[in-house]
């Protein structure tokens, strides 16, 4: 499944939670989702709180989920290529200076 396709499954299950109505008691608001987005990542800090490794790796992997579908549902209410930006921001990071010297991006043109 790529990105489109796991961003179409996201958005048919907050419809059919009824998350977009209008009414909704949860507002898919940008603003809303951002802040449910860093609620979320609190929730993956809390398995390494007071550890180096995770006790539970399959409850890491459902906060990490949730993380992923946050993303997701933001990226395509705000309009963006998540992919395309990824793979921009690749590029530009490619360009820094780090620990060591910069490479050239293996995508110059945005795309593998």
């Amino acid at each position: 499944m790529d990105i489109q396709a796991l961003t179409q499954e996201m958005h048919r299950f907050v419809a059919s939670m009824g998350w977009y109505a209008p009414n909704s008691k949860r507002p898919q608001t940008l603003r809303n989702l951002a802040i449910s987005l860093n609620l979320e990542a609190a929730e993956v800090l809390e398995h390494f709180q007071w550890q180096d490794d995770p006790a539970d790796s399959a409850a890491l992997a459902e906060e990490l989920a949730d993380v992923g579908l946050y993303l997701l549902q933001i990226a395509s209410l705000a309009e963006i290529d998540l992919e395309q930006a990824i793979l921009q921001k690749l590029n530009k990071n490619y360009t820094r200076t780090w620990d060591t010297k910069p490479i050239d991006p293996p995508y110059p043109n945005s795309t593998p």
